[in-house]
């Protein structure tokens, strides 16, 4: 199992002004002990595939794949949605990648919307997902997977279970994100476990997590609060996940996402180290 991490852990959601350059994330990623990195935002890491081999390499690192944010509910949004996976795919698979997961873009929506898709917008973000899994399979041989998400259109399990039926895709399967709605994380992967091609380890601090489920604090406040906490300090229980995973010889990207935010009193680094080291025993 390759022990990866991502830039979203160093606060990395966009590419423009990173709170840390391409490289020295690089250099904090593996010294915590991490083999694997996903790509983060186009345009973070070096998109030239010569120059981010060498960087990777240099390092001993190996690139697993990407994730890549898309308004699903935009109808009309299908052609920039293959405009990037044919960008995205071409840089992915010259590094020998061989995951592209997508998930919904949070942020057009209200903060207390229902439902957020209605049903036509809904089939169109199942077209979307056809059309870009037949691209990057055809083109590139990667696996196209999805990645529900706090605070999008694929949330719940009732959502989940809904795209499943509607799509062929595949799952990429955040375990914090699942239990941040006092999701059983565990049951769910038992139950879906064909459909998962990579896996996301994140923790939910539960302290933070009551106070949200009570109504006292905003989904977004949450998180700033820091509701994904280290993975050694939530209720998840990462171990058994692990667990499943060993004993199961899943074969995708298990990727450590350690969402980053100012009132995390230690910096991405101590974090990734952090992370790592709980870990390493269980792998």
């Amino acid at each position: 199992m390759l022990l990866s991490n991502a830039p979203c852990s160093w606060g990395i959601f966009y590419p423009d002004s990173p709170r840390v350059r391409a490289l020295q994330y690089l250099d904090e990623v593996a010294a915590a002990g991490y083999r694997g990195t996903e790509l983060g935002p186009y345009g973070f890491l070096p998109t030239d595939a010569a120059a981010l081999q060498d960087a990777l390499a240099g390092r001993g690192l190996e690139l697993v794949g990407t994730v890549h944010v898309h308004t699903f509910s935009d109808t009309l949004s299908g052609p920039q949605l293959l405009a990037d996976a044919e960008r995205i795919g071409t840089l992915l698979h010259a590094l020998g990648a061989r995951t592209f997961t997508l998930m919904d873009e949070g942020n057009v929506y209200p903060p207390h919307a229902v439902g957020r898709l209605d049903d036509a917008q809904w089939r169109a973000m199942t077209d979307m997902l056809r059309d870009a899994k037949a691209l990057l399979l055809e083109r590139f041989n990667i696996t196209l997977a999805f990645h529900p998400h706090v605070a999008t259109a694929v949330e719940f399990e009732e959502q989940i279970d809904r795209l499943l039926q509607d799509t062929e895709i595949e799952l990429c399967f955040d375990t914090g994100h699942h239990a941040f709605w006092n999701q059983d994380p565990l049951a769910y992967m038992g139950k879906v476990w064909e459909r998962i091609g990579s896996m996301h380890l994140k923790n939910v601090d539960a302290g933070v997590r009551r106070r949200m489920l009570a109504g006292d604090l905003t989904v977004r406040d949450a998180f700033e609060a820091g509701a994904m906490c280290p993975l050694p300090d939530g209720v998840v229980d990462i171990a058994a996940v692990v667990r499943m995973l060993r004993e199961r010889r899943f074969a995708g990207p298990v990727v450590v996402e350690q969402d980053y935010f100012e009132v995390m009193s230690e910096s991405p680094a101590e974090l990734a180290r952090r992370n790592a080291e709980f870990l390493k025993p269980l792998i």
